[in-house]
């Protein structure tokens, strides 16, 4: 007799949902999606993916449109937020791809999410739902919504953000962990940045006493990603879509470098919210109901993996999934949590420490930091770049491959 083919429920169509829907249809397992907007489309700015994300995103057919979309920075640079001096310049571009096999890329968070988007049949997704609650039994679990309706599956992946519904039904007590930062964020365009323009794309850095400013190209050049991240003060919303202030993103960097001066100038419009995380959670899966992305394993910016640690998981839960029966899902989920958990929380807990190290006021600390910094290259960590998700499950059985 055939086996019948598991049905799996996404509460979230961020790039975690999406990614999770393409990599479970891919391994024959009927999905649906529950998206609370109405309208199917990413808030943010911009990200990287370092090659550990991108060869996955390659395997699924998807390398020569990234290409397209994103930029292929050829370095980043540290600089020193007085006077802009050169801290240290490491190169990105070929010699990251030739030492993992895959290149780093910058790229508008939107481009990511409608390239997925294009990937997912349009009767998988359903929008307009807003989940509030989820409850299971020996027959799989059933969602509710706030319009009253009601959904069916054999598994939940709460895919729903820093804020989750779902994940409340795996850890009743979660307190947001608060980094005492607030970001802002914006998007100039290339124009208003010529001074900008040099031969290879690069991703900088100034480094400053409790302050630190990341600018990049995104968007095939069109825009540069700009995110400035200063101490919080009063702020405590914890959203990317409050309205920020240009005049006060002028004054936190009032002082700095003139070159910083004159990026913050082309900004016309910016958005803020006060930086949160959460402690690594001990287990992510409760029965039929686990976890993905922020949802999971919430971090801060500052090691610009969040999105890439959604899309491994996302592939490593399909391949866990595959070819199991409906009784034996909560095996599955519980052996993709223990081959995911290890890892992102090393990555939540390195990119805390990687906020503090950027922002460091004491002038001897801010030097032997510089003095490691030009001993080490950050950007070539094995252990982080030169992860294969798909291996890594297929070390721990006999019989997968999804991609």
């Amino acid at each position: 007799m055939k086996q019948k083919n598991i049905h799996v429920a996404i509460v979230g169509a961020g790039i975690g949902g999406l990614m999770a829907a393409m990599a479970l249809l891919r391994a024959n397992i009927k999905v649906e999606i529950f998206e609370q907007t109405t309208q199917l489309s990413e808030v943010g700015a911009g990200l990287q993916i370092s090659p550990n994300v991108v060869r996955l995103l390659q395997r699924l057919g998807l390398g020569a449109r990234l290409g397209e979309l994103a930029v292929r920075p050829a370095s980043m640079e540290l600089r020193d937020w007085q006077d802009n001096q050169l801290i240290v310049r490491y190169p990105m571009g070929d010699a990251i791809e030739a030492r993992y096999g895959a290149p780093h890329y910058t790229l508008h968070r939107a481009d990511l999410h409608t390239l997925l988007c294009e990937q997912i049949p349009a009767e998988c997704i359903h929008l307009g739902k807003r989940c509030i609650g989820v409850k299971q039994d020996s027959t799989g679990v059933e969602l509710t919504f706030v319009d009253d309706a009601i959904a069916h599956a054999d598994a939940v992946i709460g895919a729903d953000g820093i804020h989750s519904v779902i994940r409340k039904k795996v850890i009743a007590d979660d307190a947001p962990r608060f980094a005492g930062t607030r970001a802002y964020r914006s998007l100039i365009p290339a124009q208003r940045l010529a001074f900008l323009a040099q031969d290879e794309p690069t991703v900088k850095l100034w480094l400053g006493p409790q302050r630190h400013i990341v600018c990049y190209p995104i968007s095939a050049g069109r825009l540069f990603n700009l995110v400035a991240v200063v101490p919080a003060g009063d702020w405590r919303v914890e959203s990317w879509m409050t309205e920020g202030h240009i005049e006060d993103l002028a004054t936190e960097f009032a002082g700095w470098a003139e070159l910083v001066q004159r990026i913050i100038y082309a900004v016309d419009s910016t958005k803020c919210g006060v930086l949160y995380d959460r402690k690594p959670l001990e287990r992510w899966s409760a029965g039929l109901i686990t976890l993905l992305g922020d949802a999971a394993h919430p971090m801060l910016p500052h090691q610009a993996q969040g999105a890439g640690q959604a899309i491994e998981d996302a592939v490593v839960l399909a391949g866990c999934l595959k070819n199991i029966t409906v009784e034996r899902i909560p095996e599955g989920l519980q052996r993709y949590e223990a081959l995911r958990r290890p890892r992102t929380t090393r990555v939540q807990e390195g990119a805390r420490a990687n906020g503090k190290t950027f922002q460091l006021s004491d002038r001897q600390q801010q030097q032997q930091r510089d003095q490691a910094l030009h001993s080490e290259n950050p950007l070539m960590q094995d252990w982080l770049l030169n992860y294969d998700a798909e291996q890594a499950l297929e070390e721990t059985t006999d019989h997968f491959s999804i991609l």
